[in-house]
């Protein structure tokens, strides 16, 4: 990009020359500068090639020493994390060293030595596991949605047992290992958080939207508000939580220093196993946790699981 930049006018031989690359790899890189919004423009026949636009030049970036560490340790961070776009990681990454200085370079690649997060293998840190790759409908669904959020999904609980569904993405997010998306069913008019490796052939719907944008938004907030379990949490707790939630719940930190913080669920009182396992999961948040609201269902699960303990 900075040899483009360089210039008003270039070839596709002079970027054979320059690079020592073939045609097709030229014209590719140059396809996905483009992609990238670079403003250029293509004149054919001889003596044509690719201009910039007049007084659309990028400017140079330049990143400070403490800048460009922070972009390459988010990249060492980020490693064995399901993320979406994997296969472009090695590509940015090669292009943020290119920028820096030798020293700069020697600096970066100790840090790769010496950071280590979580999830990464101590004796191979630079190893990407078969199953760090994020689904493969990940991509084309935050593809299609950044576009339209009205979506046509097909749900595959299982191979023989297709779902094909009308809904409205709310958000897609990682929890617990797990690329999930939250969205609002239409035919049913529920919320519904399904797990992306089980989506199939996800497009836009063609279908007219049953509500609007603002009455689903409006449905969800209210249904947090009348919320039957409200739960705040300690320094502890918040730790716990962070390791480990249902899909879904939002956690507000509220104190000084993230030092407490509270979250709400509606819970279907009903369904005896997602009470019993809220139970558990809510004594596993530690003794820290105090109930502003909760079912009494729950309750006495909780109250048995805890005399079961001191029993014990």
């Amino acid at each position: 990009m900075r040899y483009i930049n360089n210039r008003a006018h270039f070839t596709i031989a002079e970027i054979q020359r320059e690079f020592k690359i073939s045609r097709a790899t030229a014209i590719r890189d140059i396809n996905e500068i483009q992609a990238m919004g670079f403003p250029l423009t293509t004149e054919l026949g001889r003596g044509g090639g690719y201009h910039v636009l007049q007084n659309q030049y990028l400017p140079a970036v330049r990143f400070t020493p403490e800048e460009l560490k922070a972009i390459f340790i988010s990249f060492i961070a980020s490693k064995n994390s399901q993320l979406p776009y994997l296969h472009n990681r090695r590509s940015i990454t090669e292009k943020l060293i290119s920028i820096a200085s030798q020293t700069q370079q020697d600096e970066l690649i100790e840090l790769n030595n010496i950071l280590l997060f979580e999830n990464t293998n101590p004796a191979n840190p630079n190893l990407l596991e078969l199953d760090d790759a994020a689904p493969a409908e990940l991509n084309q669904l935050i593809s299609l949605a950044v576009r339209d959020k009205h979506l046509r999904l097909t749900y595959e609980l299982s191979p023989d047992w297709p779902q094909l569904m009308d809904v409205f993405l709310l958000h897609i997010f990682n929890s617990n290992a797990q690329w999930l998306v939250e969205v609002y069913d239409f035919d049913t008019d529920e919320f519904r958080y399904l797990p992306v490796e089980m989506l199939r052939d996800s497009a836009i719907s063609e279908q007219k939207m049953k509500r609007t944008e603002h009455e689903i938004l409006s449905k969800k907030r209210l249904g947090a508000r009348e919320s039957n379990l409200v739960v705040k949490l300690d320094t502890t707790g918040i730790q716990r939580f962070k390791r480990m939630h249902p899909p879904g719940i939002i956690l507000s930190l509220t104190g000084m220093f993230q030092s407490s913080g509270i979250f709400s669920v509606q819970l279907d009182v009903t369904d005896v196993e997602a009470l019993a396992y809220y139970a558990d999961w809510l004594l596993f948040l530690g003794k820290g946790i105090q109930f502003e609201r909760i079912p009494d269902k729950l309750r006495v699960i909780l109250e048995e699981r805890l005399a079961n303990l001191e029993f014990s």
